[in-house]
């Protein structure tokens, strides 16, 4: 055998690759000579390209052995992803696209004006390659998903360590890193794939309704263009309804400081209280057969990596999916607002866009069975109800003032019954203004008199305060019956 742990000799002197000596007794040191990896990366979520593939695992293998700065491989990720943007048609963005999509997004801010209170943002409107979303956007995808990422590559480096014979434990010897890196490296691959093929789908910087570039407003005009494939509408009717859209986005979370903190701290929080089930990895790697690719990829398709849900990691995706719902229908309100007398296919674009954000694409759902997390607005159309029925209730300036705090937010049972609204919160505020009033009377002393004064001025006069005599004093006694003064 080779001193050399990370290349062990299999007996013939052939160096026996180290990520496949892993995997085979990760599943019980079976002989792998059946076993089909593009099985295995199509159960997983990864392309099936065999070339493609071949890089991917090279670059894993390369990274394994590399220090880590954590249990994620974020590196990993953005070469991934980068690379899945690429593997499609992702033209450069030409100077006629970013000049149209500039003066659409010009436009949409003007349009947006007259059916807000809230001002415009001033921003420079960009047009992005996959690419570049992929750049602008890929800090916010690692500040949304480190949590679940974390949880999953420290439950995969147990899973492995605990299954691997001890054998080859001491073999390993001083690579034991690799085999922590392991874990992270998977993740990173699966997460680069899965943001890469968001890069396919997104239209916009905000188009999945969470600010992913902080101060930005962009669209993509390839995926524009691939949005408005078989809608039989004019091409700049497209744009400039997508950009109205993304304008108004832009406009809530620019002008609503505390938004973006808010949703991203709600997904950060979500996503901490996510745990992995690590004996469903131990079970899979204990049972599995690696000759029977059809088994391994029922085994990966029942969702064995996926994160588990608590009790009350419902409850905070239930907040979470309510706070989406009424941004999505903010914009959805606005948009339909600002383009219904402007654009003939307003109505039609409104609908397509509602079905699309509800359902979802095969990126978003690839995403969401990687981290366990849907950024979809459910109830966007009730969302868009109780908008609807604030402006005709308060108009454009009350309903706007709904954003000026997080508090004032709407509930769940608001989008049950948005009419209703406003007759729970006139009871909240009324219920608030008692404590404080209450309060106000405490802190002046109201609350001083003795029990006997407060009784006795109930019988002082209709009023029910208490006779003063001439020093000012509550004339208690007095005050008990003036037909029981003594006569003569």
């Amino acid at each position: 055998m080779t001193s050399n742990p990370l290349n062990p000799s299999n007996g013939d002197d052939t160096p026996k690759d180290p990520l496949t000596e892993m995997l085979q007794n990760l599943m019980g040191g079976k002989g792998m000579e059946n076993f089909d990896p593009a099985e295995l990366a199509k159960a997983a979520g990864l392309p099936n390209d065999p070339n493609l593939l071949a890089q991917m695992f090279s670059q894993v293998q390369a990274m394994m052995s590399a220090p880590s700065e954590g249990p994620v491989n974020w590196q990993l990720a953005h070469d991934n992803a980068r690379r899945v943007a690429a593997s499609g048609s992702d033209p450069s963005v030409t100077s006629q696209q970013s000049r149209e999509v500039d003066e659409a997004l010009r436009l949409a801010e003007l349009w947006l004006d007259p059916v807000t209170d809230l001002p415009a943002t001033g921003l420079i409107g960009r047009a992005w390659s996959r690419a570049e979303w992929v750049e602008a956007t890929l800090g916010t995808w690692k500040r949304l998903t480190e949590p679940v990422a974390n949880s999953i590559a420290n439950a995969l480096s147990s899973a492995m360590t605990e299954q691997m014979p001890e054998e080859m434990k001491s073999m390993m010897g001083g690579a034991s890193s690799m085999l922590q890196n392991m874990g992270g490296a998977i993740f990173g691959m699966q997460l680069g794939q899965a943001i890469g093929a968001l890069s396919a789908d997104v239209v916009s910087s905000t188009d999945i309704g969470v600010p992913l570039a902080d101060l930005e407003m962009a669209l993509l005009p390839a995926n524009v263009a691939a949005f408005g494939e078989g809608l039989s509408l004019p091409e700049n009717d497209i744009r400039l309804f997508l950009a109205v859209r993304e304008a108004a986005h832009a406009r809530l979370f620019v002008q609503v400081p505390w938004l973006r903190g808010h949703l991203l701290g709600a997904i950060e929080a979500y996503a901490r209280g996510i745990h992995i089930d690590t004996s469903r990895i131990e079970e899979l790697a204990r049972d599995l057969d690696p000759s029977n690719p059809e088994g391994i990829q029922e085994a990966l398709s029942q969702g064995v990596f996926m994160p588990q849900r608590t009790p009350a990691q419902d409850q905070a995706l239930e907040k979470l999916e309510t706070a989406l719902a009424l941004v999505e229908g903010w914009v959805d309100e606005l948009t339909a607002a600002a383009t219904e007398n402007l654009l003939p296919s307003a109505g039609a674009l409104r609908e397509t866009v509602r079905r699309r954000r509800a359902t979802g694409g095969p990126a978003e759902h690839a995403f969401a069975s990687l981290v366990g997390l849907e950024l979809r607005p459910r109830r966007l159309r009730d969302a868009a109800t109780l908008w609807a029925t604030l402006k005709e209730e308060r108009g454009i300036e009350g309903r706007d003032a709904i954003w000026h705090h997080p508090d004032l937010l709407p509930t769940a049972e608001d989008l049950d019954d948005p009419k209703g609204f406003s007759g729970r919160r006139k009871l909240a505020e009324a219920s608030d203004s008692e404590v404080d009033d209450a309060l106000q009377k405490l802190l002046s002393g109201g609350f001083d008199s003795p029990p006997e004064a407060e009784e006795g001025s109930g019988a002082g006069g209709q009023d029910g305060t208490a006779k003063k005599d001439d020093g000012g004093r509550p004339d208690d006694e007095g005050s008990e019956g003036q037909e029981g003064q003594p006569k003569g």
